[in-house]
C-alpha cells in the first residue's frame, strides 16, 4: 500500500536506486520552490479577500494552455461529484465553443503573459459583463497590459514555478477554492516525508523506469480505467514528455483508454513491438450498476448477480495475468479514496519521481527549449502576412 488513499504495485524488477535516494533526499531539504509548492508552507499570491470575493460565480471559464490549465481541469474532472459549480475549459483554438448565456468568470492564465492562444481565445470569448481574473507573471507582457487597460484583478504566478509543476501553486488551487474545494487537503507532502513506503515507491519506481529506458523501452502506456482521471493523466502525460524529451532523450507517455482499447490496441501491446512499459490505473469501485439478471440467459449465467464493476475488475486482472505470462513490464495505481488528499498525493508523487528521473538522465526537468522555436516562427508568419 503506497498512502490510505492509494493501493500500488511496483514494476517486478528493482533498478540501482543508491544514488537516486541521496538526491531525493536532497530534493526534499533544499529550497525549490517546485517541492515548496508541494507542502502546506507554501504562500499563495492571492487572497482570501479575492476568494469571497468571486465565490459567488456559478459559471467558470479558464483560459491557458498545457500545464496553465491541466491542472485544475484534472482536479475538476476527479472531484466532480463535489462541485456545484459549471466549468468550462478553453485549451486550445477552437471556433467551434458555444457556452451559455451566463456572467461568467473568466481566469486567464499563462506564465510568461505571451501565450498566443491563451490572448486570442480571451479577446474572442470574453464580453463586456464579464469578471476576469489573470494569473500571469510580473512583469511586462502582453497580458498584464490587457489586464491593466481593462482593470481586470491580476494575481502574481510565482516566477519559479513552470506550468507543468504549476498545479499546487495559485495556478491550481485558486481554481480549486472557488469550486467549493479545500486545498489544504492536496498539500500532502508534510505528512508525506513521514512515510518511508511512500518514497520508498517513488524511488524504486524511478531506478526501475530508468533501467527500462537504458534497455530500449521509451513508451510509457498508461491503462487508464477511470474515465475521471482522464485529465489527470493529459497532466501527466505533459509533465513527463515536457520535462524529459530532451537532448535525444525521453519518454513518450501514450494513454489507453480501457476497456476499450482490448478491442483495438491489445493485440499490439500484447503481441507487437516489446519498446512499452505500462501503468495500469484504476478505481476502487464502491457502487456500480447491476446487470438485470433476468435477462440473462443460462449459458453466460456467470454474468448474474455481478455489476459493470465486477467485470471492469475481472479484466484488469486478468489482464494483469497476461502480462505477467508474458514478461511484459507494468506497475499499477489504484485509488480507494476519491478525495482532495488522493489526488494531492499522485500530483506529488508524479512530480517528484519526474525531477529524479531527469536528474539521473543529466537533463534540465523545468525547461522546454525547443517548444520555443515554435512560438517564434509563429511570431514572425504572423508578422510578415
Amino acid at each position: 500500500m503506497l498512502t490510505n488513499n492509494l493501493l500500488f504495485k511496483d514494476f517486478k524488477k528493482k533498478g540501482k536506486s543508491k544514488k537516486i535516494k541521496i538526491y531525493l533526499k536532497n530534493l526534499i531539504t533544499s529550497k525549490n520552490e517546485v517541492i515548496n509548492s508541494l507542502t502546506q508552507n507554501y504562500k499563495y499570491s492571492y487572497s482570501k479577500k479575492l476568494i469571497r470575493k468571486y465565490k459567488k460565480f456559478k459559471f467558470i471559464r479558464i483560459f491557458g494552455m498545457g500545464g496553465s490549465s491541466l491542472g485544475s481541469h484534472a482536479i475538476y474532472d476527479f472531484l466532480k461529484y463535489k462541485i456545484d459549480k459549471n466549468l468550462f475549459f478553453i485549451s486550445n483554438l477552437n471556433n467551434a465553443e458555444k457556452f451559455p448565456k451566463k456572467n461568467f468568470l473568466n481566469l486567464i492564465i499563462s506564465k510568461s503573459g505571451n501565450t498566443l492562444e491563451t490572448i486570442a481565445n480571451s479577446n474572442v470569448y470574453i464580453k463586456k459583463n464579464d469578471k476576469n481574473i489573470l494569473i500571469t507573471e510580473n512583469k511586462k507582457s502582453i497580458l498584464n497590459k490587457i489586464g491593466l487597460k481593462l482593470k481586470n484583478e491580476v494575481v502574481d504566478h510565482n516566477d519559479y514555478i513552470g506550468g507543468r509543476y504549476s498545479v499546487l501553486s495559485e495556478v491550481g488551487m485558486l481554481p480549486a477554492e472557488l469550486m467549493g474545494l479545500k486545498i489544504k487537503k492536496f498539500k500532502r507532502l508534510n505528512n508525506l516525508v513521514k512515510n518511508k513506503n511512500f518514497f520508498n515507491s517513488i524511488i524504486s519506481n524511478a531506478a526501475n523506469i530508468l533501467d527500462l529506458i537504458r534497455i530500449k523501452k521509451f513508451n510509457s502506456v498508461i491503462l487508464n480505467y477511470d474515465e475521471s482521471s482522464d485529465n489527470f493523466l493529459k497532466w501527466y502525460q505533459q509533465l513527463v514528455a515536457e520535462s524529459l524529451g530532451k537532448n535525444g532523450k525521453g519518454v513518450l507517455p501514450i494513454i489507453s483508454s480501457m476497456p476499450k482499447d482490448n478491442h483495438s490496441l491489445m493485440q499490439l501491446y500484447l503481441d507487437g513491438q516489446k519498446s512499452n512499459f505500462y501503468t495500469f490505473f484504476y478505481t476502487q469501485e464502491k457502487f456500480s450498476q447491476k446487470i438485470n439478471s433476468q435477462n440473462i440467459p443460462d449459458d453466460i449465467k456467470y454474468l448474474k448477480k455481478k455489476s459493470l464493476g465486477n467485470i471492469l475488475s475481472s479484466q484488469i486482472i486478468a489482464t494483469q495475468k497476461v502480462f505477467k505470462k508474458k514478461n511484459i513490464p507494468f506497475r499499477s495505481f489504484m485509488i480507494k479514496n476519491r478525495n482532495e488528499e488522493t489526488l494531492g498525493e499522485l500530483f506529488s508523487f508524479f512530480i517528484i519521481e519526474t525531477i529524479l528521473i531527469a536528474n539521473a538522465l543529466k537533463i534540465n526537468p523545468y525547461d522546454q527549449p525547443a517548444v520555443e522555436l515554435i512560438k517564434k516562427e509563429t511570431k514572425k508568419i504572423l508578422v510578415n502576412t
